[in-house]
């Protein structure tokens, strides 16, 4: 089992930065591949960017070069930097963690962190 909180959510003009921290607790952070996704009102959850146990990255074309996932795994702790926010990049953000062993799939979400660009 694992338990995800999300923080750094706020409001920001368009051209602002936020950095989203999402702290893991209760199993081996390290093994699991952390991803953020993003649901803006009346539409569907997104992807948004992902890092393996490894450290690989990987983006949605609407955030590249804008944003930054990072993890500490001593810290437990998986980071999204957003920079040069636009008003689209409004939503939630959700932490999910995932990771598959021994025949099964582990999959879990925090409760989100709200980022409104308006301005």
């Amino acid at each position: 089992q694992v338990q995800l909180v999300e923080s750094g959510g706020g409001s920001v003009q368009p051209g602002g930065s936020l950095r989203l921290s999402c702290a893991a607790s209760g199993s081996i952070f390290s093994i699991y591949t952390m991803f953020w996704y993003h649901q803006a009102p009346g539409k569907q959850r997104e992807l948004v960017a992902s890092i393996t146990s490894g450290g690989v990255t990987d983006y949605a074309d609407s955030v590249k070069g804008r944003f930054t996932i990072s993890r500490d795994n001593a810290e437990n702790t998986v980071y999204l930097q957003m920079n040069n926010l636009k008003l689209e990049d409004t939503a939630v953000y959700y932490c999910n963690a995932y990771s598959r062993r021994g025949g099964r799939s582990y999959n879990y979400w925090g409760q989100g962190t709200q980022v409104t660009v308006s301005g």
